[in-house]
């Protein structure tokens, strides 16, 4: 950790990229702000768990804090599209991941090969977990509610099994604004460190005829309950998304190490909102709160 905060701290830095897995980038964020650093930020975790210290933060300082998240991408595409048009709703897209349409019963035995076999994207093993249980829409709820100051009710997600249309925004007039292209992060990494400032893609490029069938679905929240546990851990407020987001990493992380079964990592999720403190969000209670939930979930083991 001091070698991070080292390095987001030295003069001859002007953007922070802040990619590493799961919340241990809160601190350097922070550093970062300080120091009046431009962000470039993948690490969604930083939001869920800190967005009520960080964002008051950004505002103050003025910094350039721009969502590598190929969704908050997206939203911020089409809001700069229509900066003068109030928003209605954000619409977050979702593959449905590798068990789009499963029942509870069907997902009892899966393995972890089976939830790493993601249709569309090839991600990360925490990341690719929390697809497959949909919690990854979750954290994009709260990461979506502190970035465009939305409450949850404002925001949607829609299965797109084709993962083209990469998010949503319904405005106040009525016109809602996508940004398509394939699923692939190239996009939505060079406009968060070039901004409008944009250079030839490496990329390729999406044509119409090449997924002529584009479909929206709902999905089962009754099976797939993260992103409504997201929901009502921001509602509560405080120290209770990061009590949920700690939860959830030692638990995904749990599953990939076979040592919990799928449906595990969703119902400890459930459970730990009854339990979570509920502490003002100051950066020590937060780090607590964290703490507090890697220990309480390792003795449900």
């Amino acid at each position: 950790m001091d070698g991070l905060l080292e390095i987001v701290t030295t003069t001859d830095v002007d953007l922070v990229v802040v990619c590493v897995s799961g919340m241990i980038g809160l601190e350097p964020t922070i550093a970062a702000i300080q120091e009046e650093k431009s962000i470039a930020l993948a690490s969604k975790e930083v939001l869920v768990a800190g967005g009520a210290v960080v964002m008051p933060m950004v505002k103050e300082s003025g910094i350039q804090f721009l969502p590598i998240d190929s969704e908050h991408s997206a939203i911020l595409q089409c809001i700069l599209g229509l900066k003068d048009n109030p928003i209605k709703k954000l619409f977050l897209t979702a593959s449905g991941g590798p068990f789009r349409g499963w029942s509870l019963e069907q997902l009892t035995n899966v393995t972890p090969e089976m939830a790493l076999n993601h249709p569309t994207w090839r991600m990360g093993g925490k990341i690719t977990i929390d697809s497959a249980t949909l919690m990854n829409k979750g954290l994009e709820i709260i990461e979506a509610c502190w970035l465009y100051d939305q409450p949850p009710s404002n925001v949607e997600v829609v299965i797109h099994p084709q993962s083209v249309i990469h998010s949503m925004v319904k405005f106040e007039d009525g016109s809602v604004l996508g940004q398509m292209g394939h699923p692939d992060m190239k996009l939505p990494i060079q406009f968060a460190l070039f901004g409008k400032h944009l250079s030839p893609t490496p990329a390729k490029f999406w044509e119409p005829m090449q997924t002529p069938e584009l479909t929206f679905e709902d999905f089962d929240n009754k099976v797939f309950v993260c992103p409504d546990l997201a929901r009502n851990a921001f509602d509560m407020g405080g120290t209770t998304p990061a009590f949920l987001n700690a939860v959830n990493e030692e638990a995904a992380n749990a599953f990939l190490n076979e040592k919990i079964p799928f449906l595990k990592i969703q119902n400890v999720c459930q459970e730990s909102l009854a339990i979570a403190p509920k502490h003002e969000a100051t950066l020590n209670n937060i780090l607590n709160a964290d703490k507090e939930a890697r220990i309480w979930f390792n003795e449900q083991l």
